[in-house]
């Protein structure tokens, strides 16, 4: 069979002409590149080549610019990881059970440019893509999470601000609630940086039993036996054609409806026949019966070429695709296109291939996918093939012939980078005369305000395993194993404005608060993943901003460690890199590193929620309050700029408290705990106060003066230095304090809970703040409604 004529004579053009072609034809490949395949392949690449390696070796697939970094500076492996970074998702171990050993999956993933074009479609596929990567693992999905960057609501593109928030919120609840995966959290910041540049983040939990994972790769079975490739799922049609080259590329508001046709269209239905309805589990099940090992691959950015070439490639092979094969929802669609398409709700599974027709009739008779979906099926569409060369067939031609470590290795940068320097200075101002009123006024803030007006929509029960709800904590808890009493905390964390300051400590504070979320619920930080959002790899301010975020995180997690293992990183087992978050008219995203943390708890009646459970506990503070208050609530409620003193992380001090409070709490010490983050001490106290709905009826009366460290008043209630406060239960004071002592952690008692719904904070014993719950709860509950309808 000859190679199709449709080619790009790459060797008879120069760089201005091959450029005009590459344009030509809708790829964002550089002339350079384009000749590096033609050197791969040993031909002027054809069209359906050229389609191919765009998506391929796209930023979004390859990792072209952020790979080196990555490798630099990450550390994935540990004693709990069952599997790291190299697969769709990675896994931590979680329990043993009934002799078993189960792993939490977890991915982490990023649909920024979809869901800035289409905020619906972008984050509902967003959210299938996620839950896709868990479930191919042969895990069962138990949970999703959503961290949210939007523009400011309130700025020049508020209109279109709003819509974008409202079209993604839409897109998350009307996508996951029809799977049945509950969504176990989130947090949501808005900024004007995110105008023009939403950041929409994802990430997926599932359960495993560790003689059960399936890895997407071909297994080494295929060079004993033939093995064939199955494509299943909906009928590929033209949606998300060059969707994972979109994601790669600056955003431009002119082309925005030209960009529509490369976000994919989500069908929740059928995925929750092919995933909640135990489908795929019903082929796992049957392969593991006859004791078959078998690969499966989520096909997601890239569409059918990035899946069959990088399961093939993973396991050491090579494939030979038939594009004739592959089901089609619309006649007359060109090679590129099938190949190259972003279709939802589709698989890859590498088999035997006399199991082939076993797993055929699974799908299209058991599970009657054709009358689920039209034109749904599963079909063997080509084989492996042990030359390690990628093949791709269509009309008579092979359209593709290509090493297949060329395709899905990429292509590597070394790009230049030129570390910025911040000039932002403190603000000076006089300490407000009321501070009711300047409490008021920070608990109603966007970025402080309650979020239940965006997760009210998600369903979080579905399942039945919930423990601790969105609102509930800083950490959702689920109980997913059933018949076992242990349980996985899930926090995700990332304050774009730190980041604008210093993207280094942006991405070390990450780490600390996703930590600290975890932690103050009673799990152990068991793992981490990373969601990389930055801007232009090809300038070199953005590039530094890019490497110094991950140092940041990187550090964080080598100098946190992982409790009980001394000097042992916690390890990032799953993640993505999404760059090229810019306009054109040059602006980039704050930078934003986001933070997924798993952690586990042998019991999960332990956990404890934020919000105040009894009268006269002593309440105390855990970190101490520093002159750190650049990039916080307080600065951006009142206007004040961005400051400049980030938090820092005090590596010995953090750990200390961290591994203290989770010791407490599994010791049955401490009845509520959370974090201190976004607004300070005093924001704390008062969301302990209100409870989850603003209804709590425990207030608290606090002596501020042990808190000040020498500061100002205001500034050390609304400094954002991290920290916990916690309400230890009467009677166990003298333990408390003796446990947060032997991790060098001196805890200050403030006061304690009350009887009266308010929160009254003294001075030296001179009333400073005094407020009821119901004030409170007024500015807080209220906020979000007010700037986003």
């Amino acid at each position: 069979m000859e190679l199709d004529d449709r080619r790009i004579a790459v060797s008879e053009m120069d760089d201005e002409q091959l450029q005009a072609e590459l344009d030509k034809q809708g790829v964002v490949l550089t002339p350079h590149e384009a000749r590096r395949i033609a050197e791969l392949t040993g031909h002027d690449p054809t069209l359906c080549e050229l389609h191919i390696f765009n998506v391929e070796w796209s930023e979004h697939c390859s990792y072209k610019s952020s790979r080196s970094t990555l490798q630099e500076f990450l550390c994935t492996e540990g004693p709990n990881v069952m599997l790291g970074p190299q697969e769709d998702a990675g896994i931590v171990f979680f329990t043993e059970h009934e002799g078993k050993r189960y792993g939490v999956v977890i991915a982490h993933e990023s649909h920024n440019h979809p869901s800035q074009v289409l905020p619906n479609e972008g984050a509902a596929t967003g959210i299938g893509g996620i839950v896709r990567d868990v479930d191919c693992m042969g895990a069962r999905v138990f949970g999703t999470a959503d961290p949210l960057r939007f523009g400011d609501p309130e700025g020049e593109q508020a209109d279109r601000t709003r819509w974008i928030a409202s079209g993604v919120v839409d897109g998350i609840w009307q996508y996951g609630n029809a799977l049945g995966v509950p969504n176990l959290g989130g947090d949501v910041y808005f900024c004007d940086a995110f105008d023009d540049n939403c950041l929409v983040n994802v990430v997926a939990l599932g359960i495993v039993a560790e003689e059960d994972i399936i890895h997407s790769a071909v297994p080494p079975q295929a060079a004993e036996e033939p093995y064939v490739m199955i494509l299943v799922g909906k009928p590929t049609d033209d949606s998300g054609f060059g969707g994972s080259a979109f994601a790669s590329k600056i955003l431009d508001e002119q082309e925005q409806e030209e960009d529509r046709g490369a976000v994919q269209v989500p069908d929740p239905f059928l995925k929750n026949v092919l995933l909640m309805r135990k489908a795929n589990e019903a082929v796992r099940e049957r392969a593991k019966e006859l004791g078959i090992t078998i690969g499966v691959k989520d096909i997601g950015g890239g569409g059918l070429a990035c899946g069959s070439s990088e399961i093939s490639a993973a396991g050491g092979f090579g494939a030979d695709i038939d594009l004739e094969q592959v089901h089609v929802g619309l006649q007359g669609l060109l090679p590129e296109t099938i190949a190259c398409a972003e279709t939802q709700e589709r698989y890859v599974l590498a088999v035997p291939k006399r199991f082939a027709d076993e797993v055929l009739r699974i799908y299209n008779e058991d599970w009657d996918l054709p009358n689920v979906y039209e034109g749904a099926c599963a079909r063997v569409i080509g084989r492996i093939t042990q030359d390690k060369q990628y093949v791709v067939r269509h009309g008579g031609k092979i359209v593709c012939d290509a090493p297949v470590e060329a395709v899905t290795s990429g292509i590597s940068y070394e790009r230049e980078e030129q570390p910025r320097e911040y000039q932002g200075q403190e603000p000076e101002f006089e300490q407000p005369e009321s501070m009711n009123e300047t409490l008021l006024v920070v608990l109603g803030h966007k970025n402080v305000c309650s979020r239940e007006y965006i997760y009210r929509a998600y369903d979080t029960e579905v399942q039945g395993n919930a423990v601790l709800r969105p609102g509930e904590a800083g950490a959702g808890v689920c109980r997913p194993l059933e018949g076992s009493d242990a349980a996985v905390a899930l926090a995700v964390d990332g304050n774009p404005f730190y980041g604008l300051i210093s993207p280094y400590w942006g991405g070390a504070n990450a780490v600390a608060e996703a930590m600290r979320n975890v932690a103050a619920v009673g799990a152990v930080p068991s793992a981490l993943t990373d969601c990389l959002n930055f801007g232009n790899p090809e300038k070199p301010e953005q590039f530094a901003e890019f490497r110094e975020g991950v140092r940041g995180l990187s550090d964080a997690a080598k100098n946190l460690w992982l409790k009980g293992y001394e000097d042992t990183p916690v390890p990032i087992i799953s993640g993505n890199v999404s760059l090229y978050n810019e306009s054109a008219t040059g602006s980039s995203v704050a930078p934003s590193p986001i933070i997924a943390c798993v952690g586990v708890m042998d019991d999960y009646s332990k956990a404890v929620t934020a919000q105040f459970k009894q009268a006269d506990d002593p309440v105390y503070l855990i970190g101490q309050r520093r002159d750190e208050l650049g990039g916080s609530a307080y600065y951006q409620a009142f206007e004040l700029g961005l400051g400049r003193n980030v938090p820092t992380v005090n590596w010995e001090a953090e750990r200390g408290a961290i591994y203290g409070v989770v010791d407490a709490i599994d010791e049955g010490l401490i009845a509520a705990a959370t974090d201190i983050s976004d607004g300070g001490l005093a924001v704390a106290l008062a969301e302990m106060a209100m409870g989850p709905f603003g209804r709590g009826d425990i207030g608290a009366v606090i002596e501020i003066g042990p808190a000040l460290n020498g500061l100002r008043p205001d500034r050390a209630l609304f400094s954002e230095s991290g920290g916990f406060v916690v309400e230890v239960k009467r009677g166990s004071e003298e333990r408390f304090e003796e446990v947060m002592r032997a991790y060098g952690v001196e805890p200050m008692r403030l006061g304690e809970t009350a009887e009266d719904a308010k929160l009254e904070m003294l001075l030296e014993g001179e009333e400073f703040i005094k407020l009821t719950t119901e004030t409170m709860a007024d500015a807080w509950l209220n906020g979000l409604a007010k700037v986003l309808r």
